[in-house]
């Protein structure tokens, strides 16, 4: 399982750790679910606010060293045996579903999106404290390595061009398009890419669509091509996740994950598509 219900959490509480990834600070100390430790993208998910960060190098959200989120994780009171369990206010998006994929890329079982979010929490008759909790003595985490696939820009610029792989942007339709970047310094998306944006994971009322409709939403994307050799990428490898959590639910497993995604690329001088500009 990757997805548990709002109602489901609600019967075990307490014996679930939790996790509030929601990407403002301010918002989890004015109010998170009773016992959530707060995972902060910018600071314990990414190095977006490492001294010298550069997006050109590994894009806005590179993952964190591996001894530093394996620490991290430990802080958190997560041993190999503990089920966790994550939430955000955006349906996954930001940042649930990347804190999902880089626990089970350490080989982390047990854990599991809030399907609908804190939206469906507090629908379930949850409630919201102020009171931070305090792990327990703590190790780091054991881990060696990485070990989801995970592919660079230079593997990006050959894959592209492999008529037996896909590569997949889940940013807006007008992203890709390159009708507008609220973002990134260049509007485009890289060449030969698909577009499937990631709220197309979802129901309107935030949760996830069903396995099967995940299925042939992205089996009719995939066509002939196998999932193991698609490759999945978003602004900055956050919403990417989103989709990655997606194929798993829909049980298309094996895709790879391009974290430095349009941010890197867009800055990398490697050929860019771009919105046309209309004849005067």
């Amino acid at each position: 399982m990757t997805l548990i219900t709002a109602f489901d959490l609600r019967a075990r509480l307490g014996a679930i750790l939790l996790l509030d990834a929601r990407q403002d600070a301010g918002d989890y100390a004015a109010g998170h679910l009773f016992g959530a430790f707060h995972a902060n993208l910018n600071r314990q998910l990414s190095t977006a606010c490492d001294s010298g960060h550069d997006p050109a190098r590994g894009g806005r959200h590179p993952l964190p060293p591996l001894d530093r989120f394996a620490a991290q994780v430990g802080a958190w009171g997560i041993g190999v045996d503990t089920e966790v369990v994550i939430y955000d206010a955006s349906g996954g998006g930001n940042a649930a579903a990347r804190l999902w994929w880089m626990l089970r890329a350490i080989k982390h079982k047990q854990v599991f999106v809030l399907d609908g979010g804190l939206q469906a929490a507090l629908g379930a008759g949850m409630t919201l404290t102020r009171e931070t909790p305090v792990a327990g003595p703590h190790t780091p985490y054991p881990v060696d390595r990485w070990c989801l696939p995970l592919v660079d820009l230079d593997a990006v610029e050959a894959l592209r061009q492999d008529p037996t792989r896909k590569l997949l942007d889940v940013r807006s339709a007008e992203r890709w398009r390159g009708e507008t970047e609220p973002f990134d310094p260049v509007a485009g998306h890289i060449p030969g890419s698909l577009n499937l944006a990631w709220n197309h994971n979802l129901e309107p009322d935030g949760r996830f669509k069903a396995p099967e409709a995940l299925r042939a939403q992205y089996q009719s994307l995939l066509g002939d091509t196998p999932p193991d050799h698609l490759t999945v990428h978003c602004g900055s490898g956050v919403t990417a996740c989103h989709t990655l959590l997606a194929l798993e639910v829909a049980g298309l497993t094996g895709a790879a994950l391009y974290v430095g995604s349009w941010s890197e690329w867009c800055l990398s001088g490697l050929d860019m598509a771009q919105a046309q500009k209309p004849c005067s």
